[in-house]
């Protein structure tokens, strides 16, 4: 049995450019399928914030437009109220590494208002990529890779991967709102950017990180993180 960090924004806003607070957190599918999938395998999950708040869950992510409808609410709702650990997570500022076999980060919003520029997650991130751990992060949660380049360039330049784009943010309704694209900055850190088609599972793996472009695509990642485990 593995065992998995799950490492998640405390962000319950997302601060636009005009310094509005968009109300978000983490994004409930990008939590649910790979929790899913990692239990049901039999895989022990640890969850992380910075200093251990209890994760936001986006409420959006739950209108049945964009869960599945009804039946699709419902079972991410019954995962949510089964995964006792979100209820408990550990301080990110304690976390160390090698106590874990791979680590995951789930998406939505949050993470460009915390992880971003948290000093502790690029810490992590750049320990385990040192150590061949296993990176998955989905979504907006690879904004969390800019951190690692607060005192110059970020060991992740060069890296093939994906992440939310520009042209979903536009469709989302966010592009023009918001302070910075994701896309662009990941970009500009030096990666190796890689769009799929709008809103389809999409995912990148370079060496020991592997990324997913939007929601649909973090059941295909948990899946590709299961075949290292």
């Amino acid at each position: 049995m593995a065992e998995i960090l799950f490492v998640m924004t405390g962000a319950d806003h997302w601060t636009l450019a005009d310094g509005t607070r968009h109300p978000t957190g983490y994004w409930a599918e990008e939590f649910t399928a790979p929790y899913a999938a990692f239990t049901r395998a039999g895989h022990g999950i640890t969850i992380a914030t910075p200093g251990g708040v209890v994760p936001t869950v986006d409420h959006g992510s739950l209108a049945e437009a964009v869960a599945g409808g009804p039946d699709g609410v419902r079972h991410i709702t019954e995962i949510l109220d089964s995964a006792g650990e979100l209820n408990n997570p550990v301080r990110l500022e304690d976390v160390q590494p090698h106590d874990y076999n791979a680590l995951y980060y789930p998406g939505g919003h949050g993470p460009m208002e915390d992880l971003a520029v948290n000093p502790d997650s690029a810490k992590l991130l750049e320990s385990a990529l040192a150590a061949g751990i296993p990176l998955g992060i989905v979504c907006h949660a690879p904004a969390a890779l800019l951190a690692t380049a607060a005192d110059g360039e970020s060991p992740f330049a060069g890296y093939r991967l994906t992440a939310f784009s520009n042209v979903e943010e536009a469709q989302a309704g966010f592009a023009d709102k918001a302070e910075w694209l994701l896309q662009d900055r990941l970009i500009a850190l030096g990666a190796d950017y890689r769009e799929g088609p709008a809103w389809a599972p999409h995912i990148e793996i370079d060496r020991n990180v592997y990324t997913g472009q939007n929601p649909a695509s973090s059941a295909p990642l948990a899946a590709a993180l299961l075949e290292v485990l």
